[in-house]
């Protein structure tokens, strides 16, 4: 499995989604329940910044991981965040390289190819919750969905809750569709929609 591949793809499939937001959508309850739309792509562009310091051997301090700033253009910060955090897992070496990860706790440090897989994880989920958000499509291919599904299998169910990086899994049939599996996985429940303002 090329992992970096695979990860540009899901960096791909969540650019896609956040490029559709309209101006009137940022205020957006999402299925994260501590963001909004804004504070999502915020997160998001501010993991790429954190991801892409720690691949450089310099995401130990929390500030890395919290910066992220949309300015005017909340799209457009988040690809230039996904060309720093691409640009910054094409090194050679990047593979063996020991990652910080703060988030998981303080001197929490995985080699590169599990980092990475975290982070590929992350952003197809949070692809499905931006799209879900704005009524858009979430179809990440089969390749991608299969490699997120064996990261997500991989998830302790020990920490999970309110406030962490994921809820408690949720039940769903055997044979759901793959997206709905990996959505079950990590907490999100398949059939969330959007609350009226």
């Amino acid at each position: 499995m090329d992992i970096r591949r695979l990860d540009r793809l899901a960096l791909s499939l969540t650019g896609e989604s956040v490029s559709r937001v309209k101006t009137d959508q940022w205020g957006l309850a999402t299925p994260c329940p501590d963001w909004t739309l804004y504070g999502l792509v915020r997160h998001l562009v501010s993991q790429n910044e954190g991801f892409a310091a720690s691949a450089r051997g310099a995401g130990e301090p929390w500030a890395v991981w919290r910066d992220g700033d949309l300015g005017d253009d909340p799209a457009g910060a988040y690809e230039r965040s996904a060309d720093e955090v691409t640009a910054a897992f094409a090194s050679d070496d990047v593979l063996e390289r020991s990652f910080a990860l703060p988030e998981v706790g303080e001197g929490f440090a995985v080699p590169g190819r599990i980092a990475i897989g975290f982070h590929l994880l992350d952003y197809v989920v949070h692809a499905w919750d931006v799209a879900v958000t704005i009524g858009a499509p979430w179809e990440p291919d089969a390749e991608l969905a299969t490699a997120a599904l064996r990261v997500a299998a991989l998830v302790p169910g020990e920490g999970r809750g309110a406030g962490a990086a994921f809820r408690r899994r949720i039940a769903v049939p055997d044979d759901a569709p793959p997206g709905d599996r990996l959505l079950a996985l990590v907490g999100r429940d398949p059939s969330w929609t959007p609350r009226p303002c």
